[in-house]
């Protein structure tokens, strides 16, 4: 979906490589703010220098739509704008990224890639539950910290179902699966014992609970965000006491019910549920 601020798309040159075709506006690829742009996009330390060509300059672009989106609102910032700061062509920004909604997908998989790698030390040490899970919280709310100023601008448009960059959109699918799997991975890792039925929910149900999170985020105004900690902690101790009472048998009937609301209602739960219900192709039914 293209914004209604964009510039007309150059066309690629090949199915190889980025267009070659020459910016249609003023491009300034010496400008002292081409220079920072680029600097910006620089990946810290070395890594730069071992990074393709073509990942250089997808970073050098998302970097400088970062940073306009910050200095300027996303509403007002065109791609062109974004092309003539980075110092590259209209086409070529249009090469890696085809609207300013998937410079935004970009952002997104960017935050997942270093939340991940960032809960990793968490993930290896604690086996507790709520440890994990508050660690895994906080940890996100370290990463995005800097981009708390103008988060609010993309909640606006992510709040909108048919907007691509809600995360329940098809093209938001990457990045919400990978979430998930962390969550799983925060639940298989932990000592709690989770009873069968809400095994497949639970990760899906910690996801919904982190996005919970971001939006009060969002308009946490709290010195560093404190409250919103302060909530990750508290309901990450809650979680963990729920699913040690689940194990009774006397909330049973209550985690089944449970089960039965997320299987309905949780995105891609349906679908966990009949596969499981299926037996796999070319094997047998048990008998009883």
């Amino acid at each position: 979906m293209k914004d209604e601020n964009s510039e007309p798309r150059v066309a690629a040159a090949g199915a190889d490589g980025p267009p070659t075709a020459a910016p249609r506006g003023p491009a300034a690829p010496d400008s002292p703010a081409a220079r920072e742009a680029r600097e910006t996009g620089r990946v810290r330390g070395s890594r730069a220098s071992r990074m393709p060509k073509s990942e250089q300059t997808r970073t050098l672009i998302l970097e400088t739509a970062l940073r306009l989106f910050q200095e300027r609102g996303y509403d007002r910032t065109t791609m062109r704008a974004i092309a003539q700061e980075a110092g590259v062509s209209v086409g070529n920004a249009y090469y890696y990224f085809s609207s300013k909604e998937h410079l935004v997908q970009g952002f997104y998989d960017r935050i997942g890639t270093e939340h991940r790698a960032a809960a990793r030390e968490v993930l290896d040490r604690e086996t507790d539950l709520e440890a994990r899970m508050a660690g895994v919280l906080t940890i996100w709310l370290d990463v995005a910290a800097p981009y708390h100023e103008f988060a609010a601008q993309f909640f606006k448009n992510a709040a909108d179902p048919d907007s691509p960059l809600s995360p329940f959109s098809p093209e938001s699918e990457g990045a919400r699966e990978a979430a998930v799997a962390l969550q799983r991975e925060v639940l298989a890792g932990s000592r709690a014992k989770v009873p069968d039925e809400l095994a497949d929910a639970l990760p899906e149900l910690m996801w919904l609970a982190h996005m919970g999170l971001v939006l009060y985020w969002v308009f946490d105004r709290s010195e560093g965000s404190e409250r919103t900690r302060r909530l990750a902690e508290r309901g990450s101790r809650l979680t963990a006491r729920g699913v040690a009472l689940a194990r009774f048998r006397v909330l049973r009937p209550l985690v089944r019910e449970v089960h039965e609301l997320f299987a309905e209602f949780l995105p891609g739960m349906a679908e966990v549920a009949a596969s499981r219900k299926a037996p796999a192709a070319g094997t047998a039914t048990p008998r009883d």
